[in-house]
């Protein structure tokens, strides 16, 4: 399956031939549906933004080439394919999404629509109103109650087909079991499974204490808590339901949309509020505006609003197109920008001692990621923008990865908001904090005497690229760091003898009893405290790339790490040369400066960190622990793309990032992040970004995935 675009989808759809229309109807089919199932899976590979823009595509060529529709078109269907694992669930009444716009301007076209529509039936005496409500960024699930009791659950799946979830479903408190006597003997009633903010924030703190990976967001979290095979693990997962629509009913029971509502609320069922009639398209801005600044105090994610046609005799004789209803539309916000307050600014401090301002956000969702913190980057950010606690703020991803805070809504300012001050001191050691001149960061002098910098160094050693220890994650490295179980890298290698249960015959050699045995320890066992220290000892072995990495040597990224690598050799040989590169005047540093990709600057933040006497005792101790193996250089390092500078950017298909950099060096090549007019090749895999347009503007070759395959094929030849 292609799963990248196509280069037809920079054409406009006005200059499409047929030929390459009926190519792109059949790219985009297998496109959508792959990244329904991946959305429904948790596993989102695209923004929504991105996915809802294959969508409208689709749509556009379809309405220019209607006879080129395929049976198995997106516009026929509203989701995914079920996959197997669970029992397949045929809707009685489709399941459909809504039509999305982003304008006031296509909301106004709906109202339009829908007055033409009654004009039409040349029925003047119709009056219509809405009903606007948050749109709830979760799960569609279907509960179908027959006799008033809940005997079925089913995901939305493809909209037609679903999912058996009732087991699942039945472990949710907001979901009634039992309807009262006065609801219909037979309704379906859909909604959203979701989970609040806050609970979120809780459940991540378990995955983090569990050494579990995090989940990336609410509607993640939900997705992949109702799709467990095992009830259990669902029960154990903080899930909510709101109730908005139905399917099948036996009887009618409400003549309007809003006193549905209040059917619902009395049979037990919660709603998503705030909720409120509109009249006309003034109204309509005025409660999306309103949504939209309230957003980030809801306490669940939301990603717009929904606008229905009241009246439920006009809804039936509106009827539907295609996978969605003329009665009702959603109102998406901004899908990279949303509006939130500050609670307070914090100073963090990194590994290398630069005080960071960090903005303290009520949570809200930007772009489909639940955001509670975002950089202030520097003193000279935070006076320029004028960020002040309490403020209403603007803030955004950048490059859809990392939260920003882009401005201020003045108007909204509280009169006693007060100008941050810049502290002078490390919040972490009090030591003094000194900014260099030209220089924008303050830094703390205490270097690693700050037990910041000690922090944040050994969650960088036990990272992924560097250590890569299984199980060690940050929270796990707080609280071990907190009791004064590890202090400096090299404890690492002794967690297992300080944490290990003595056993009954006192074989294990255990040292300290002082320490609480890991296994008896919330969120740990047996099992998992056993993983930890086979994963710690498996890495008593490194490469001697990774292990330059692992040291967090100033401006020392993975790319230059595996520079030095590749330059040295040996860590014997890398000790050795960058002693004597100490004499600025010697050939070492000579050479140390000159390699391709380091230059003077780096040069001399790697001679600085192996001239201070407490990194060198340092290091001295992690060597006792481990073995560093020496670098092993390719044998096609004479290739074509022997000294080639690299970088990646999207999502790959067919093999992941990591794989990707490993077979790119091991043919001689260079990878690093980011693009510069040093740059050989980019290679843009799906959703490439400002790195692929970066490349575009200054003319640098940029390869999809299977030209990228195609060139490394040839060079390894």
């Amino acid at each position: 399956m292609t799963k990248n675009r196509s280069k037809n989808f920079d054409i406009k759809v006005d200059k499409l031939t047929e030929k390459q229309a009926v190519k792109e109807l059949t790219e985009l089919a297998e496109l959508i549906a792959h990244h329904d199932l991946l959305y429904e899976e948790a596993r989102p590979e695209i923004t929504d933004a991105e996915y809802d823009e294959l969508r409208r595509r689709n749509e556009e060529i379809e309405a220019r080439f209607p006879h080129l529709i395929r049976s198995d078109s997106p516009s026929k269907r509203v989701g995914y394919i079920p996959p197997s694992g669970f029992k397949k669930v045929r809707h009685s009444v489709p399941m459909l999404s809504l039509t999305f716009v982003y304008t006031f301007e296509k909301v106004s076209d709906f109202i339009d629509d829908i007055r033409h529509f009654i004009i039409d039936l040349k029925d003047t005496s119709v009056q219509f109103d809405f009903v606007a409500e948050p749109k709830i960024d979760g799960v569609s699930c279907s509960l179908r109650y027959e006799n008033h009791r809940l005997i079925q659950a089913a995901t939305r799946g493809d909209g037609q087909v679903g999912e058996d979830v009732t087991a699942n479903a039945m472990t949710i408190d907001d979901i009634p079991k039992i309807l009262p006597p006065d609801s219909p003997n037979l309704i379906e009633m859909r909604g959203e499974v979701y989970m609040t903010d806050d609970d979120f924030i809780q459940l991540n703190k378990q995955q983090e204490r569990s050494g579990e990976r995090n989940f990336a967001n609410p509607r993640n979290a939900a997705a992949g808590s109702l799709r467990q095979l095992d009830a259990k693990i669902t029960a154990s997962r903080p899930l909510r339901f709101f109730a908005y629509a139905w399917g099948e009913v036996s009887h009618p029971f409400a003549k309007t949309q809003w006193e549905a509502r209040d059917c619902l609320v009395s049979w037990g069922f919660k709603l998503n509020e705030p909720s409120c009639l509109v009249r006309n398209l003034d109204e309509i801005k005025g409660y999306y505006e309103e949504v939209e600044s309230k957003r980030s105090r809801l306490g669940f994610s939301i990603d717009g609003v929904v606008y229905k046609v009241n009246r439920l005799d006009l809804q039936e004789r509106l009827g539907f197109k295609n996978r969605s209803p003329r009665w009702a539309i959603a109102h998406k916000f901004s899908p990279e920008k949303a509006q939130t307050h500050i609670k307070s600014i914090s100073i963090s401090v990194g590994r290398m001692g630069t005080l960071t301002p960090i903005a303290e956000l009520e949570p809200v969702n930007v772009g489909g990621v639940l955001v509670s913190r975002a950089t202030l980057h520097n003193q000279d950010e935070i006076e320029r923008k004028d960020f002040r606690v309490g403020d209403l703020i603007i803030v955004q991803r950048a490059g859809d990865v990392i939260p920003q805070v882009v401005s201020v809504i003045i108007d909204k300012r509280s009169p006693d908001a007060e100008p941050f001050e810049f502290p002078a001191r490390c919040p972490s050691c009090n030591s003094k904090a000194v900014r260099q001149l030209g220089e924008a960061d303050w830094i703390c002098t205490a270097s690693l005497k700050c037990p910041a910098q000690s922090l944040e160094r050994l969650i960088h050693f036990a990272s992924r690229n560097a250590f890569d220890i299984e199980g060690l994650a940050e929270q796990n490295i707080k609280t071990f760091f907190n009791e004064g179980l590890l202090k400096s890298p090299a404890d690492i290698f002794h967690l297992e003898e300080k944490l290990a249960p003595p056993d009954i015959f006192n074989l294990t050699g255990r040292k300290n009893k002082e320490f609480l045995p890991l296994q008896e320890r919330e969120g740990w066992g047996p099992v998992s405290a056993n993983k930890l220290f086979e994963a710690i000892r498996k890495r008593k072995k490194i490469s001697l790339d990774r292990f330059i990495y692992a040291l967090g040597i100033n401006q020392v990224g993975e790319a230059t790490a595996k520079l030095l690598a590749r330059s040295y050799s040996s860590l014997t040989e890398f000790r050795k040369k960058i002693d004597a590169a100490q004499n600025h005047k010697s050939k070492e540093y000579e050479h140390l400066k000159n390699i391709n990709g380091i230059g003077p600057i780096v040069a001399d933040k790697i001679v600085t960190f192996f001239a201070d006497p407490h990194n060198i005792s340092v290091l001295n101790d992690i060597i006792s622990q481990v073995e560093v193996t020496d670098f092993e250089v390719s044998h096609t390092q004479t290739s074509q793309l022997t000294g080639k500078t690299i970088v990646f950017t999207g999502t790959l298909e067919k093999i992941t990032r990591s794989e990707a950099k490993a077979k790119a060096e091991s043919l001689g090549a260079i990878v690093v992040g980011d693009v510069s007019g040093k740059t050989d090749y980019v290679i843009a895999g799906q959703s490439a970004g400002s790195k692929a347009k970066k490349a575009k503007d200054l003319a640098i070759p940029v390869l999809t995935e299977a030209e990228w395959f195609k060139m490394i094929e040839k060079t390894s030849r």
